[in-house]
Order: structure tokens, then sequence, then C-alpha cells
């Protein structure tokens, strides 16, 4: 029976130190939810169109020595002439845990990959918080946000490129 034990041992330890990067979704969750209905019953009997407006934030934190949390916040305000139809704020967030990552790619995970993964579950809660409210499902459209994030770096590094005033 030693003998068992020495070799799972030393297959738990043998082969070195575990030096690959990894990342994986610990939890996603709700963090946030408010829907404001303030025109309502009347509301329902508007024959105009509201306009719809839709704000993205991505945030991203620290939470741990290996775990950060990604939290998506949505936006969405309809209004017709009348007054606003409706209103929501959604944080959808989501933990992953990280190891070995480089530190240049955390980033560029937290602010491009990690929202891309939790996108459609906080678009899901978005749709149902509408239809739940008495209106369609709003179901928005995916978002590349590789390329925003790509956009967003690109900015910086022109802004931060600009040559600075002489003394």
């Amino acid at each position: 029976m030693a003998d068992e034990a020495d070799t799972i041992q030393t297959t738990l330890t043998g082969n070195g130190a575990d030096t690959a990067p990894q990342i994986a979704l610990i939890s996603q969750y709700v963090k946030d939810l408010s829907f404001e209905n303030p025109n309502a019953p009347a509301v329902y009997q508007w024959q105009d169109q509201p306009q719809i407006d839709v704000q993205f934030n991505i945030g991203a934190d620290r939470v741990g020595d290996e775990v950060l949390e990604i939290a998506l916040k949505i936006e969405v305000k309809a209004v017709a002439p009348q007054g606003t139809a409706f209103a929501v704020e959604l944080v959808y967030a989501a933990l992953f845990g990280m190891r070995n990552v480089p530190e240049d790619q955390i980033q560029p995970f937290m602010l491009a990959e990690a929202p891309r993964l939790v996108f459609p579950f906080a678009r899901r809660v978005l749709a149902d918080a509408i239809r739940d409210g008495g209106f369609p499902p709003l179901l928005l459209d995916p978002i590349d946000f590789g390329a925003l994030y790509l956009q967003q770096a690109e900015q910086m590094q022109a802004t931060a490129g600009e040559p600075a005033g002489h003394a």
C-alpha cells in the first residue's frame, strides 16, 4: 500500500511545476438589475415607437491573487414622444480564475474575451427583464468586443504618442 501512495505522490508532483497558462470561468451572476416602467399603465396605449438607447461599459477588478471579476454594465432606455417607456440597468458579472497568465495578456482577456463569453447570458437576462415588464424583448446584436478593445487600445496609443510640449 505504501508503494501505491508513493506512486500517487510522485504523479502529482513529479513532472515539475505546472507553468502552463490557465483561465477558468468560476461563476457568473447578476450583480445589479433595475427595471423602471415610470409611465405604466398609460405606456401600453402609446402608438409611437420609442427610440432605444443602449450603453455598454466593461469593468475588470482583481478580487484575489488568481481571481478576477469582469462586470458588463448595460443600460437601455426607451423614450417615446410621450415620455420614457422603460429604463433598464444590468450589471452582469463573472469570476475568472487565472494562473500563469502573462501580465500583458490579462487586460486583453478581461476586456475583450471575457465580455464575449458572458454577453449571451447578459443579453438573455436583459431581454427577459424587458419582456417581463410588458414590452417586446430587446434582442441585442452580437458585439465584437475584441475589435472594440483593439480600437480603444489604438486610440490610447495615439493619444500617448502625441509629443508633449517643451519647457
